[in-house]
């Protein structure tokens, strides 16, 4: 299998060479293509169609955010032939700020995928045809999955008795959930944990 796949990247790479920047099979046996943004749709779409290849089920589409790259964020596409029972993974690395060009109108069941990352990553498709926010609230400030995203978010939610309706408040958080100990009894710890003077007791 490992073989069929690294000969199916090599006529992939070459039968596309203005797109295709790489392909290789990585260490678990999965074909990984990288491809330029620009020419996303042109490669799924002949993935889809090649006779040889008949990537035809899109299983997934997600990101990964490296805040540290120039090209911030990774978009990955996971795509299965029914047909010759192959995966194959597409990357393609983007700026942040930059479009990357939707593939709704060759698998329409991108859409949800794609407003999923543009919701938690802040990744902008272009060419979607209704792209808004799916799993926070149309208010909601920031993109949840971002590295530099705090883990308490901006805002917390509540229900106000008095307006009888739900409003946005700024975290706030008391001292004693900012501080954290880290210790474990088992490092040398001098106190006791809760539950552990009972372990001492039945000695």
């Amino acid at each position: 299998m490992t073989a069929a796949l690294q000969e199916l990247g090599e006529r992939l790479a070459e039968g596309n060479s203005q797109d295709v920047l790489s392909a290789r099979v990585n260490a678990v046996g999965e074909l990984v293509v990288i491809v330029s943004p620009a020419a996303l749709p042109r490669f799924i779409d002949c993935i889809r169609t090649d006779r040889e290849c008949r990537f035809s089920t899109l299983i997934d589409i997600t990101a990964v955010d490296y805040p540290d790259r120039d090209k911030r964020f990774e978009m990955v596409y996971h795509f299965l032939s029914m047909y010759s029972n192959q995966r194959i993974r597409i990357k393609s690395c983007v700026r942040e700020g930059e479009d990357v060009p939707s593939i709704t109108h060759i698998h329409p069941s991108a859409n949800w995928y794609e407003r999923e990352i543009f919701d938690m990553y802040g990744i902008l498709f272009s060419g979607h045809p209704d792209l808004r926010r799916i799993l926070t609230d149309y208010g909601f400030k920031g993109h949840p999955l971002r590295k530099d995203f705090p883990t308490s978010g901006y805002v917390e939610l509540r229900y106000d008795e008095v307006e009888k309706a739900c409003v946005y408040e700024p975290v706030t958080l008391t001292q004693e959930f900012r501080q954290f100990d880290f210790m474990s009894p088992w490092e040398g710890a001098e106190y006791i944990l809760p539950g552990d003077d009972k372990a001492e007791a039945g000695k």
